[in-house]
């Protein structure tokens, strides 16, 4: 299929938050590189719309992930303005097709990542770290996917919410030490510590640094970068109260209106 087309078809789903079949049922062999060429054109033309390109994201992160899905590495997409939910005020869940919300360690850049990065270089770049809930939102039928289908979605992205408590990652233990509760309704759904996104949450980052810089761009000071899943998401209903705790950088709480 050609890039283009696949992107005018997720922006279309989008916008009438309908689902769609994956685009390999119909095209098996669909590789990587054309899905990340569509994901580039679902991005420009949100930007083209009047949106503003703040960070990146990254996915499958955790070996139990890739495990599952048959693939050896993470996948990653862009994070545009749009998609930068306002802390303490209520999601929109009718504007979403079928939510999930997944707790996260998010890193703001002070300066550009550039390759070869390394978590030494990443930290050393980051200015601090939130608390954050990433909220997927994959176009596809019941979240039924496989790799090229959510590269060329990017990266199921739906809404981020930054945490209040940012911090410094010398004002913090080991990141890879950091534990997380993740409660629905009051009640514990799932527990992490940081090492379970790639063993350390900046190891993740500098795996996006290096993979963009084969295609010769990087990651920019300025932009947030949510460094992968601490644990399985839940789903966003309405009514639900979903909260992630993460030690020393606080609580993030999301509810839907």
């Amino acid at each position: 299929m050609d890039p283009a087309e696949i992107a005018a078809e997720l922006l279309r789903a989008e916008a009438a938050r309908t689902q769609i079949a994956p685009f390999t049922d119909a095209f098996p062999d669909l590789d990587v590189e054309t899905a990340y060429a569509a994901q580039a054109a679902f991005i420009a033309a949100k930007l083209a719309a009047g949106d503003i390109l703040v960070g990146a994201k990254l996915g499958l992160t955790s070996r139990a992930k890739q495990q599952a899905m048959g693939v050896s590495e993470p996948l990653y997409g862009m994070i545009t303005s749009s998609m930068l939910a306002p802390y303490g005020e209520p999601v929109d869940r009718a504007a979403l097709i079928h939510p999930r919300a997944e707790p996260e360690i998010a890193f703001l850049l002070a300066r550009d990542v550039t390759a070869p990065a390394t978590v030494t270089s990443v930290l050393a770049a980051t200015e601090v770290v939130f608390a954050a809930v990433d909220i997927l939102d994959s176009r596809y039928d019941n979240f039924r996917f496989r790799l090229p289908d959510v590269v060329a979605d990017n990266a199921s992205s739906g809404r981020i919410i930054l945490g209040p408590d940012p911090r410094r990652p010398s004002e913090l233990v080991d990141l890879r030490l950091l534990g997380c509760v993740l409660r629905t309704n009051g009640n514990v759904v799932a527990t992490a510590a940081g090492a379970a996104v790639a063993g350390h949450p900046a190891a993740s980052v500098a795996w996006m640094a290096n993979r963009l810089a084969e295609r010769g761009q990087h990651l920019r000071a300025g932009w947030i970068v949510s460094s992968g899943s601490l644990t399985a998401p839940v789903p966003l209903e309405p009514g639900t109260v979903v909260t992630a705790e993460l030690d020393g950088l606080g609580t993030v709480e999301v509810t839907t209106k």
